[in-house]
């Protein structure tokens, strides 16, 4: 993919993300009704080289849908996903699409609700525009450069925090199960006085930040698709994106920290000391 800079983002023509929100906008409440109306409901999954990595038709059938209307809408632009790869041209194109179905899957199957549809458009600077479809509480969180993040068209402003105790710290598996140093992570968060939660989706973990739900969330590794929407929102909430070794970055490339901007620090020195 292209390498995505760590200079300051590059503005956007506004008739480029004007578009972009609505058609994302579109998209994710196309994806609400349909995860709504099947969620648990005798869906099968097809499991890949992973248990953590399931794959159900209504994924496909969200990702085909998600690839016409952009093909159709914004032609040239390619699109990369989940479940069908990526459109010929994507590492060197100057925007791309990138989409996660449905991110949870394996909540989605068993009705567990907690599960989301992410849809980010890409520049070499990181996020230009992020939706994420958070359909069991009916919500719709957008985002685009410069522009705010919403949650069904209100402001989301992300209020600071001084410290960690009492705070949320999210985490996810990595697509093997339990990452080297999570179970010190956990623990060096219940000696701040904190508690990490493992609840399943990547979007929704990142999503919390933003919202203020949540102090921090650490991601040990990830996939694109499944983050850039909500990174989006993070970003234009407030909330910092640091690597592994503490430098800023939209989307780091293999690990990602997420936190309030005061809580930063000491939830990346966790992190670290954790995994040597």
């Amino acid at each position: 993919m292209t390498l995505l800079s760590s200079r300051p983002p590059q503005p956007v023509e506004p008739g480029l993300l004007s578009r972009a929100l609505e058609v994302a906008g579109r998209l994710a409440n196309d994806a609400t009704d349909v995860i709504t109306a099947t969620a648990g409901r005798g869906a099968q999954p097809d499991p890949k080289d992973s248990p953590f990595d399931w794959v159900t038709d209504t994924d496909r059938i969200l990702e085909r849908h998600t690839r016409r209307v952009l093909t159709a809408e914004f032609p040239g632009i390619p699109v990369v996903g989940g479940e069908f790869g990526a459109d010929h041209g994507a590492d060197v194109a100057e925007y791309r699409w990138v989409v996660d179905p449905v991110d949870g899957t394996a909540n989605y199957v068993a009705g567990v609700p907690w599960c989301a549809y992410s849809l980010a458009l890409i520049d070499a600077s990181g996020p230009v525009v992020g939706v994420v479809a958070d359909p069991y509480r009916a919500q719709i969180y957008a985002a685009a450069r410069g522009r705010g993040a919403r949650a069904n068209g209100k402001p989301i402003t992300l209020t600071d925090r001084c410290g960690t105790a009492g705070a949320i710290v999210c985490t996810e598996l990595t697509r093997k199960g339990v990452w080297p140093g999570m179970g010190q992570f956990i623990e060096r968060a219940a000696a701040a006085h904190a508690g990490v939660r493992v609840l399943g989706s990547a979007a929704l973990a990142i999503a919390q930040v933003a919202l203020g739900h949540a102090a921090a969330a650490v991601l040990h590794s990830y996939r694109e698709w499944d983050v850039a929407g909500s990174v989006a929102l993070a970003i234009e909430a407030g909330a910092v994106v640091l690597d592994r070794h503490g430098e800023g970055a939209a989307l780091p490339s293999d690990a990602l920290l997420v936190a309030a901007p005061g809580v930063a620090d000491e939830v990346l020195g966790w992190w670290r000391e954790s995994v040597g």
